[in-house]
Order: C-alpha cells, then structure tokens, then sequence
C-alpha cells in the first residue's frame, strides 16, 4: 500500500481542461479545475506565461525583471476559436488549447513554438510544494543559445544544463553548474529567433534534446512555472528585449575599459607600488591595480592591515597620481569578532541569515568562522551600501565581490533550511541561493555610486542572475593556464554577453597555474577584445606580469595592450549601444549572419560590435588557423589585404599578430596611444575608414568618460554615412548631441580605395591632393576638420571636372 501511494504521489500531473476565461487590462486567465494559467503581454514581442498548480499566484515578485509595467497601448485581444483561445498581438498569435498547450506564431503564420506535454508538475518528495515542468518539441535543424557562462560548445543543442551557482574552483569543460545563474536561452529555426526566460530562482534544470532528442524542456525544483516568451525574428532583437525586461547598466567610467592588473594578492605596499612602477617603466598601459583579501585585517571586511598599508589613503593618492585607479575586493563572510565593527552592527540589527531553528548561519571562508548578511533584504542592503561611505574615502574606484555564489568552505554553499527575506517574501535557501551574489552586488553597487557622486561606480561579482548586468561587471571565475581554457574564455563570455551580461572578462594568463609566455600572448590577444580585461592570477603558482616571460614576449604583449587603447573609442561606443539597447557587445557569429547556416555551429569567430571580426589563436604553436567570414567584404587588419565572406579562410597569424578583420564600409575610431586614460590630452582622433563599393553607417560616441552629465545630454553621438564606387568615396557627418571633444581634427586614413585620390571636395571648397602619393598603396591620409559635414575623394578624372 505505501509503495502505491509512492507510485502515485510522484507521478507527473497535467492541467484539466478549461472551465472559463476572462480579461483584465493586459492580462488574460484561463482557469482550470484546480490550476490557472495567466497571460500577460508586455510588448507586442512578449508574452508572459505564469502556471500555478494551486490555483492561486503567489506575489508577482521578480529580483530580476526591472519594471512589470506592461502594454496597455497595444492593439491586442484573445478570441475563442473552436477549442482553442487565440491571443493575437502585432507581432505574435498565441493559441492555447483547452488543456492549455501552446503554440505561438508570427503575424506571418510562421510556427515559433510548439509545446510536447506543456505545463506539468509533480509534489516534492521531500521538500514540500512542487517541482514544476515545461515541454517543447523541436523543430527541425533548430538551435539553442544562451545560459550566461556555461562553458560548453556554444550551440547547446544535445546539452542537459543547471543553474546552481557553484564555487568551481578548477573547473573544466564539462563541469556545470558554474558561478552564474541566467535561465534565459535563445532558439533559432527556419529564419526566425525566440527567447525564454524562465524566471525561477530555484535550481533549474534545461534539456536541449538531450533526453529525447526531439523535446527541449526546463524545470524548477520549487516555485511556479513563469517564462517569458520573446520573439525577434532577429537573435539581436531577441537579446536586447530581454534586457528591456531584465534591464541595462549604466555608463562605466572610460578608464574601467583600459587594461588592469591583479594578482591573489599584491602586498605590502612596497609590491604593489613596485608593479605599479614596473608597468609604467616598460611603457605598458594599464588603468587599475585590484588589491585581493590580503590588504585587509585577517580578511576582515572594510579593514585594511596597518602593517602592510599603513596609509592607504596616501598610497591610492600616488597611485591615481601616476594614473592608477585601485579596486579592492570585498566578500560575503563577516568574521566572527566580538571586537569588530561589521561583525558588531549586524548582530546588533540581526542583519546575518538563521537556520530554520532560529541559530544563526555559520560557516568557513577566509577569516574562519564567519555569518553572512542576508543581502534579500532591504535593510541589510541599505546597511551594507552604507559601509561603503567612509570605506571609499580613502580613494578607491571600484569594488570586487567574490565568494558570493555564496561559497562556504568544505559544505559547498549554504544549507537548504538558511532562512532568507526575499524582500518580504520569507523563503528558504532553496529558492534565495541563486540571487544572493547578485543582491550582494545589487547593495555594492548603490553604496559605491553614492560614496564616488558624482563619479561613475565600478563592480565586478563572480556570482548573479539574470538582471545582473544593471549592477556589476562579471569575469570567468577560477580558471586553469592551459590552452583548451583559453578556448573556453572564448565561449563563456561570447554566451556572457548574449545572456545580457556584456561587461565580462576572464582572469587572463588562468588564475591556476602558470602559462609558458606564448599561452600568455594568445590569451592577451584574445582579452583585449573583452570589455573587463584583466590578468590575475593566484599568486603561489608564480608572477604573472606582462614582464614575467622575457623580452620577446613583453614586447608583443606591450603592442597588443596598446591597441585595446586605440581601439578604446570604438569598444565605448559599442558599449554605448549595449547600455542604451541591450545589443550585446561580443556577438557570436551567428548573430552576424543568422541566415548562414554555416555560422550555426561555429564558436570561435565574434565580433566585437558589428564591425570587428576577431578568430582567436588557442592551439599552441600555431601560426595560423582557419576561420568564417561571414557574408560581406572584410579587410584583414594587419595587411589590408580584401576578403569576400561566406567561406571559410586561412589566415596567417604569427605570434605578433591575431586573426582580426574589418568590416568594409566601416569607420573604426583610434586614439593615440596612451599609458592610461586621461594620460593625454586628445589632439587629433584617427578615423579609419575602409572603402565599400556601396553604402555603410557607422557610429562615434563621445562623452567626458565619467561623471552623469551625458543623460543630460553632454554627449556626442556622430553618425559618419561611407559611400563609395570605382571613383568615389563620400563620407557625410551628422551629429547629436552637445559634447565637444579637446581634439579639432580628424586624420583620416584611407584603407582599399579603388584609385588613386586626385582631391576631395570638403563642404563645398575643392582641396588637391599631393599627386606624389605612391600609387601601389591602398591606404591614404589627410586631415580634415572634425566638424565637416560631406566630403567626396575622387580619382584624377573626376577631380578634374569639378575643376573645369
């Protein structure tokens, strides 16, 4: 009799059919005997889908989405269709069966999804509430993207995956979970691109046809069953409406896109001033030092040990003097120390997380026995943004969280009775273990804004879900020095920056081990194409400066930090399109050429932006590699050399050097060459425009590079429209905005003109060209005011008839 009641207690149950429906505002239920299903849209490109076995919606609470304001301006309505309900919008026909199966299409009729069993769930054995479960069939050559830093192939076709944020120490390929928590993917078949974001916080699982190869599912060990439904077509649309929902960061400070170096750890202050100086000597740019968990008192949150910086405030002063930004690291654990001011006011407030049976959460990192806030609360995250106040006075920039997952020593995380307040919502650590290390960042992020005002703040966690890009930067996490984890940084922050956390980097060289000096080059040269571009590594496994690895490798390393530098006022105008759009700024080849079939399952090959094509290096001693060009022209970087896309290439790439092209009709911004920013005052700004037989737009932005003043409108945005023939090259200039930039002038560089320049007619004035120019060059340069609104370079015989 037991084992039948088993049998029949964990056996999966569906929705019954539907009893009636109604409408409010934007919302649409359709109840069922016992369960409901609400509708929600919230734009004409999304829908929301909330299943509750229970018959009744807990509070419609999300840490993650930023605003549930939804459409109540579109033109949409649901119509009974024989058995089934049809919700039409302008962009998407969502019919849902009696039994409340879904399938939803374009305005087209194009099928987008289909469900196989749709809603079901089955009671917990041993937890209580439900495990909850979604079904869909998949369609024919249909692929999968997405999940944050998974570090698999990037196609997850064929993949079981998890969301369970994990202290992964080491971790290799096939590990998963990993540090983050982004249950959002991304399908792609017959031209047309979705997402689903499966809001659920508690351990979530994803089978991309893994189990039955015709079926993707997701399932959550407790909570409801909440998706959101978004349709591009394009994977670029898909991913920037998804941070419509789950939000988009702010502006960093220019100087947190220059190169930082870090290391577990720099002390005392005598070596972080020594690799201060040994960066500057060696003439190699750098912007940010971080200080790791030695620079405190026995890892003691918000201290600083007097006997390795006795004076900090004064250290950070010369640092910054000599353009060094500090950023220290901060943890969850808060030592157990009667005598400790952290530890004091949280006892005091009873800021720390309990056990179920009232005793408080204890556990080992650093500092030994520690309690943890409990960041899901309000007031202990204005607490904790509060500390920050006289803690930044000393100077310091930017703030590091890690061990936020949270980690604990030998018992991994947490255990599952850690009471948590979930903002007014008292839950278990179940459901709160994925979005603590973002609340921790969350409450870093508002106490080190408001300690820097009016500067911009920078944070970095190693731990979030989605949402999490409204807060911080992330990086990989402990990573190994050896070559497939080059690769797998490749991937990580590629699916990073699709899953709307674009401000991603890995610990360059491995945290783990030491590289051999090449590894280390490859490494460089891939990062510098990373929005977070940082070497760190663990400091027993050896140095790991730029120096470390002799002449020969210092000096290939100098010149691939100082094209980050260059290349600085291209990456911050991508980035600029990634805060005000959400378009990722690492885009995987397919979201480049969706309708090439061929980029469906290539990984290594981004862009950085949609101009930049990088491929890179990861076999060691290789001096070339094959690679994609998607469909279009593409100048190689080096030698200008012109490519036609669509095929695969080989492309010699010695150690100097790294599979980079460009885009042709692309204008690609350069600064001069700078040891920090700020270092120098800008006085002519390089334009590299690379000729197109037909039209092209590219974009500058431009600001002060800190401070807020730009969403008053003290910005730049230039708008540089390339046009060309066989005798012809037109750029015309419009701007926006009402920031002016120190330089006047722009030298523009020419790149694969078709002839050989006689003159340019600039705003109506003729200009002559020296006609010595060396005809076998295809690049030319001339300078040119930057307020200049058309000009047309022409070959000799054009030239001459504007003059007749």
């Amino acid at each position: 009799m037991e084992s039948s009641r088993q049998d029949i207690r964990n056996r999966k149950q569906f929705p019954q059919l539907v009893q009636k429906w109604e409408q409010i505002g934007s919302r649409f239920y359709f109840y069922c005997p016992e369960t409901v299903l609400e509708v929600s849209v919230y734009a004409e490109n999304i829908v929301r889908f909330r299943f509750s076995p229970e018959g009744r919606f807990e509070d419609d609470f999300s840490y993650a989405v930023k605003t549930h304001k939804l459409d109540t301006r579109g033109d949409f309505e649901v119509k009974q269709v024989g058995d089934e309900f049809h919700l039409v919008t302008e962009q998407l026909v969502c019919n849902i069966s009696k039994t409340l199966r879904i399938n939803i299409f374009n305005s087209e009729g194009k099928l987008l999804s289909e469900d196989e069993r749709g809603f079901h769930w089955e009671p917990h054995p041993s937890k209580g509430g439900n495990i909850v479960y979604y079904s869909r069939k998949i369609q024919e050559q249909e692929s999968f993207w997405g999940l944050g830093d998974k570090p698999r192939e990037m196609n997850l076709r064929g993949m079981r995956l998890e969301n369970w944020g994990a202290d992964t120490y080491g971790f290799e390929k096939q590990t998963d979970p990993l540090y983050k928590n982004i249950p959002f993917f991304m399908g792609l078949h017959d031209g047309q691109a979705y997402g689903i974001f499966f809001d659920n916080t508690f351990r979530t699982r994803f089978d991309f046809g893994y189990e039955r190869g015709d079926v993707m599912s997701f399932w959550a060990k407790g909570g409801e069953m909440t998706y959101y439904f978004i349709y591009g077509p394009e994977l670029t649309t898909v991913a920037e409406s998804y941070t419509y929902l789950t939000g988009r960061p702010k502006l960093p400070p220019l100087w947190a896109l220059g190169y930082q170096q870090s290391k577990w750890s720099y002390y005392p202050e005598s070596q972080v001033k020594e690799i201060a100086s040994g960066l500057r000597e060696r003439k190699i740019p750098c912007d940010v030092i971080h200080l790791d968990i030695d620079y405190m008192d026995g890892f003691r949150c918000f201290t600083w040990d007097q006997e390795r910086f006795p004076d900090p405030k004064r250290m950070i002063s010369e640092l910054e003097e000599d353009g060094f930004k500090t950023v220290v690291i901060i943890d969850p654990g808060i030592k157990k120390d009667k005598e400790y001011f952290v530890y004091q006011q949280a006892i005091e407030a009873g800021y720390f997380c309990r056990r179920a049976d009232g005793p408080l959460m204890e556990g080992d990192v650093w500092p030994g026995a520690c309690h943890f806030p409990d960041f899901t609360n309000p007031e202990v995250r204005k607490w904790w943004a509060g500390l920050y106040e006289e803690f930044m006075k000393s100077g310091i920039r930017g703030v590091w969280n890690d061990m936020n997952e949270p980690a604990v020593f030998e018992i991994g995380t947490f255990p599952d009775d850690t009471r948590h307040d979930f903002d007014g919502h008292p839950c278990s650590h179940r459901k709160a273990h994925n979005i603590y290390g973002m609340q921790m960042a969350r409450a870093t992020y508002h106490g080190v804004k408001d300690a820097l005002f009016p500067h911009r703040p920078v944070v970095i966690t190693r731990s979030g879900y989605s949402g999490l890009q409204r807060y911080s930067a992330v990086w990989t996490g402990d990573n190994i020095a050896t070559w497939e984890h080059l690769w797998m940084a490749n991937i990580m922050c590629q699916r990073l920056s699709i899953s709307g956390v674009s401000f991603c980097g890995s610990d360059v060289g491995g945290f783990i081990g030491q590289p051999s000096g090449e590894l280390y080059v490859r490494w460089i040269q891939l990062a510098l194409f990373h929005p977070f571009f940082r070497t760190h590594s663990s400091g027993d496994h050896g140095d790991q400066e730029p120096w470390s690895f002799g002449e020969k490798y210092l000096d290939i390393v100098r010149k691939m930090i100082e094209l980050r530098y260059q290349l600085l006022p291209y990456m911050y105008t991508v980035f600029r399109q990634h805060c005000e759009y959400g378009t990722p700024v690492l885009l995987p080849l397919v979201f480049l050429d969706q309708n090439d079939p061929e980029t469906h399952y290539r990984m290594e090959e981004f862009g950085l932006g949609r101009d930049l094509l990088m491929c890179p290096i990861t076999t060691e001693g290789a001096e070339g590699r094959i690679m994609y060009l998607p469909r279009g022209q593409w100048y190689h970087y080096w030698s200008d050399k012109l490519w036609e896309g669509g095929k695969e290439i080989y492309v010699e790439a010695p150690l100097e050097e790294v599979p980079l092209f460009v885009r042709a009709g692309a204008v690609i911004p350069h600064y001069p060459v700078q040891q920090y920013v700020g270092e120098k005052r800008i006085e002519e700004l390089t334009l590299h425009v690379y000729f197109l037989d037909g039209a092209y737009t590219s974009t500058l932005y431009e600001d002060a590079g800190d401070f807020y003043d730009y969403a008053q409108g003290n910005f730049t945005l230039r708008t540089f429209e390339v046009t060309g023939s066989k005798s012809r090259l037109d750029i015309v200039q419009t701007r926006e905005g009402r920031f002016n930039s120190e330089y006047n002038i722009y030298r523009i560089v020419l790149h694969g003109l078709p002839f050989l320049p006689a003159g340019m007619l600039l705003d109506g004035e003729t200009v002559v060209f020296d006609q010595e120019q060396d005809p076998s060059t295809k690049t030319f340069e001339f300078e040119v005011p930057k307020k200049f609104q058309q000009l047309s370079v022409m070959r000799l015989d054009g030239f001459a008839a504007l003059e007749d």
